[in-house]
Parts: structure tokens; C-alpha cells; sequence
């Protein structure tokens, strides 16, 4: 009976396979999601700091105002209203493609360095929503946001279904939303806004589940150390971006406006 009890047979070597692949799985789609966590609370810190910087109570101190009658600094005036408002709106769309095109060269330090260094750049980017929306109405979107994706995400991560089908279809919906936001930046609609957001909500809100399944099925249990952190790293900044364009989407509809 001791050497039957000390055999694996096939179908045992086959659970400790699975067993392996599930815990290295599990240790996978946790370093994302830290990572993804870590770059969320990097961009809030970012944004409100760089508010502070930019807005001032001292009538002294203040070289602009806006709209809303908030006393913008030198540092305010010149994010909200200079030229160089233009550089930090696309400054992380040309980082996101910068490491998106070139982690396979990079060391997975590299990479992290740089995913925080995009995380930071678009809390600065993010900066003006505290000076359009109120704190409150900030805070209840990012709960409702957080607790949108994490069932999403869980969803992905748990289904049998196959996402791919549905991943095209929101994919010509990202681009189709894309267009039409840059359409309305000149025709100024508010009903064409409208529609974009909720459309956003949908779509990003597939999105997640989509992406997250995806993440998990690019998991191989083989990958070395450099290899699996890129890939955490690169399913991070997707998941990233769900999360912060599902935000924009519920804040323009359920915002409170100052």
C-alpha cells in the first residue's frame, strides 16, 4: 500500500500541473492589479496635489481666475489655460504608445518607472476635474467607478464565455466614441456629449471584463521573471485605462459641477 500511495498516476500529475498553473495564475493576475492600484493611487495623489498648486484663496497670489470663479497661480494658469495645457493632454497618449511599442526592449524596472511616471502625468493632466466637478461628487463617481470594474473584472476573470466577439465589437465602439469626441470638441454639443458618456460607460464597462480575460489568457506558466513582468505590467496599463475612462464617462454624467 506505501509504494501505490507514493505513484502519480497521470490524472495526479495532471491536478498538480493545474494546481501550479492556478497558483501562478493567481500570483499574476495580483501583481496586475497591484500594479494597476499603485498607478490609480500615484495619478489621485498627482491630480489633487497639482490642483493645490494651482489654485489659490489669497487674492495676492492669484494671475488668473475661471469661469467658476476659482483664483488660479502662475502654476495654474499656466496648465489650465497656457499652451502648455495642449502638451500635458497628449503628453500621456504619446507615453502610452512610447511604452506600449518598446517594453519588449526594456527591463522590467524600466517599465515600471515608466508606468508610474505615466501615472503621474496624467494626475497632472486630471488635475482640473477638482476644479470643475465638487470633491463629493468626485469621491461617489471613483466608489461607483471602482465598484463597476471590480465586478466587470471579475466577470472576465471567472466566465467560461469567450469574450473575443464581444471584445471587436466595443473595440470599433472605442473608435467610434474617439471620433465623435473630437467632432464635438469643435461643435461644443452637450446632447452629443451626453450620448459619448453613456455610450462611454458601455463600452468601457465591456471593456474591463473583455481585457481581463484577456490578461488571463496571456498568462503562460513558462514565462521568466522579465517576461511575466512586462506582462503584468502591459495588462496593468490596460486595465488602468478602463478604469480611468469608465471614471471620466460616470463623472460627466453624474458629476456635481461647482
Amino acid at each position: 500500500m506505501a509504494d501505490f500511495d507514493n505513484r502519480v498516476s497521470p490524472f495526479g500529475a495532471a491536478r498538480a500541473e493545474t494546481g501550479v498553473v492556478d497558483q501562478g495564475l493567481r500570483s499574476h493576475m495580483l501583481q496586475v492589479y497591484n500594479y494597476m492600484a499603485i498607478g490609480l493611487m500615484i495619478t489621485g495623489a498627482a491630480a489633487l496635489g497639482m490642483f493645490k498648486l494651482a489654485v489659490t484663496s489669497d487674492p495676492s497670489q492669484a494671475v488668473g481666475q475661471m469661469a467658476n470663479g476659482l483664483m488660479l497661480t502662475s502654476i495654474g494658469a499656466a496648465i489650465y489655460s497656457g499652451p502648455l495645457m495642449w502638451i500635458l493632454v497628449f503628453a500621456p497618449v504619446a507615453l502610452v504608445f512610447f511604452l506600449s511599442f518598446s517594453i519588449q526592449r526594456m527591463q522590467t524596472s524600466t517599465a515600471q518607472l515608466v508606468f508610474w511616471g505615466y501615472a503621474a502625468l496624467m494626475g497632472v493632466s486630471l488635475s482640473s476635474i477638482f476644479a470643475v466637478y465638487t470633491a463629493q461628487s468626485i469621491t461617489q463617481v471613483f466608489f461607483i467607478t471602482a465598484a463597476t470594474f471590480g465586478a466587470m473584472s471579475l466577470y472576465g476573470y471567472t466566465t467560461k464565455r469567450d469574450l473575443t466577439g464581444m471584445g471587436s465589437f466595443l473595440f470599433m465602439g472605442l473608435i467610434g466614441i474617439i471620433i465623435a469626441s473630437i467632432v464635438n470638441i469643435f461643435v461644443g454639443s452637450s446632447a452629443m456629449g451626453f450620448a459619448i458618456s453613456v455610450l462611454g460607460v458601455l463600452i468601457f464597462t465591456g471593456l474591463t471584463a473583455y481585457d481581463t480575460q484577456k490578461i488571463k489568457e496571456m498568462y503562460y506558466v513558462g514565462d521568466d521573471g522579465t517576461v511575466a513582468g512586462r506582462k503584468a505590467i502591459m495588462g496593468a496599463l490596460t486595465l488602468y485605462l478602463d478604469f480611468i475612462n469608465l471614471f471620466l464617462m460616470l463623472l460627466r454624467l453624474f458629476g456635481d459641477r461647482r
